[in-house]
């Protein structure tokens, strides 16, 4: 679905040189949820704008379902940190913003942006606007507009972070089910090792300057995961504390 191949990413200017990707070699299959985890700057958030085709390589390869990404796709949606949400627009016009975007025609879309909102519990928000809306409803509303239009690549670049504990748990377990719904093949960028090991199925571990792949491990603990009771914790713990030791070693490496 998702091939890097011999990927690397330098940025230039008139005074710098900074590297900051090396050589990644990357496969995600179809309806795989990937995380990318590392150390500030090694380059995640760049990794996932290559395969969003909001960079192009300096050297390598970027592939999606075998095609070249030369620029960014319809099949191709990304979530940011921050909700971006468009103050003056409603949570369902916000929701519909990439229909418009696409030329698509709204009534055709309408009926499935309220499904969305009432799955992640917001149908009785449909005419609020963003500042009336919690830090976790404004990210709920930026998910349903990624998932909108019905992208089979979903790239989310540390969507959780700004938001306290509970709610990131909240939305951590929302995830896991819409994932598990809608199969969309997702690469998710965070720094937390705890995020991580509960949401994806494999996650990639990149070490610092430049950004290298240092490990990939295969997380095979039964979906869906929480720190809850009745939860996996003893085994979501040990392969937390297996991966807090390799970023620590990387680190000095």
């Amino acid at each position: 679905m998702i091939t890097m191949h011999d990927v690397s990413q330098t940025f230039r200017s008139r005074k710098h040189v900074v590297e900051a990707l090396r050589d990644i070699n990357l496969e995600v299959a179809q309806g795989q949820f990937v995380a990318i985890i590392g150390r500030s700057g090694c380059g995640k958030s760049t990794l996932l704008r290559l395969i969003a085709g909001l960079l192009a390589p300096t050297s390598g390869r970027v592939l999606v379902d075998g095609s070249p990404v030369t620029t960014p796709r319809r099949d191709v949606a990304m979530m940011f940190q921050r909700p971006a949400l468009l103050p003056w627009r409603s949570v369902l016009d916000n929701v519909l913003l990439p229909v418009e975007v696409f030329g698509w025609k709204r009534r055709d879309h309408e009926e499935r942006a309220r499904q969305l909102l009432d799955m992640v519990g917001l149908s009785k928000f449909v005419r609020r606007l963003p500042h009336e809306l919690s830090g976790g409803m404004q990210q709920r509303v930026s998910l349903c507009r990624a998932l909108i239009q019905q992208p089979r690549v979903m790239l989310m670049d540390e969507p959780f972070s700004a938001l306290d504990a509970l709610s990131r748990e909240e939305l951590s377990l929302e995830l896991q089910r819409l994932h598990k719904e809608f199969a969309s093949t997702t690469v998710f960028v965070t720094h937390s090792i705890q995020e991580a090991v509960l949401l994806a199925d494999r996650v990639v571990v990149l070490s610092p300057h430049p950004g290298r792949v240092r490990r990939i491990l295969d997380i095979d603990i039964p979906q869906p995961r929480s720190l809850g009771v009745n939860s996996h914790l003893a085994e979501v713990s040990h392969v937390v504390a297996e991966m807090h030791e390799l970023l620590l070693s990387s680190h000095h490496q």
